[in-house]
């Protein structure tokens, strides 16, 4: 197995940090908001039609914490490009490598939104935040959806690739109908710039957690995935 990328030092430590660290990014992207802003600008920005506008104001109040909470979860999705790719060489066969592939396009979509969240937050230092937010907001989608729109496309990837991917690993056996289920519903998780995490998504991304850990340390130790049952509707 290490003969191929990401080989099985790389994917092991990839299935194992990956979710861990993109579950700690939503958890600190939840948590920076909430410390940051006041409950009156949390309603206030509850009652705005877009997150963005409570992510802004929530940076011009603790800009070092927003930082880290969005740096952590781009790191999170760089890390699961190896990971995402050693579920697929695991798994193997055509189906695990076009949901791999289409995942991976969705965390280059992700990269590119994080670009776009980073400019928008240096935006309100040099202009100010309401001048900031005048101008993000009204070219807000043309940024999200990027040049050509290539990214929001890039972004659907991540559902369709889920999917596949699940699907994969549920009939291969490598993951049985539990944790399949779980890397399915980790794949539903939103995309776009200035978006704000919620509880559910902290929980979602934990079931990514549970879902891929135990097979990177399988991975890692150069183990075989122990069959998971894929004839009974009830698997681990």
């Amino acid at each position: 197995m290490n003969t191929f990328f990401p080989g099985r030092w790389i994917g092991g430590v990839a299935l194992i940090l990956g979710p861990v660290v993109m579950c700690a990014g939503y958890l600190l992207r939840h948590l920076s908001t909430v410390t940051a802003l006041t409950p009156q600008q949390h309603a206030w920005a509850e009652a705005q039609p877009f997150a963005a506008y409570g992510q802004l104001l929530a940076y011009t109040s603790e800009p070092a914490l927003l930082t880290l909470s969005y740096a952590v979860f781009a790191l999170g999705a760089i890390l699961l490009f190896p990971a995402f790719a050693a579920l697929a060489q695991r798994v193997g066969g055509g189906l695990a490598c076009w949901g791999a592939t289409l995942l991976v396009a969705g965390l280059f979509a992700r990269l590119y939104f994080a670009g776009a969240d980073q400019t928008a937050f240096q935006l309100t230092e040099v202009m100010g935040l309401e001048q900031a937010t005048n101008a993000i907001m009204k070219e807000y989608v043309d940024i999200s959806y990027g040049p050509w729109r290539i990214p929001v496309w890039a972004s659907v990837g991540q559902y369709a690739g889920s999917l596949l991917l699940a699907i994969a690993a549920w009939r291969s056996g490598v993951l049985g109908t539990a944790r399949s289920l779980m890397v399915l519903l980790a794949g539903g998780t939103w995309m776009g710039v200035l978006k704000g995490a919620s509880v559910p998504d902290v929980l979602v991304t934990g079931l990514l957690c549970v879902a891929l850990v135990p097979l990177g340390v399988q991975v890692w130790r150069g183990r075989p995935s122990a069959p998971a049952g894929r004839s009974k509707v009830l698997s681990w």
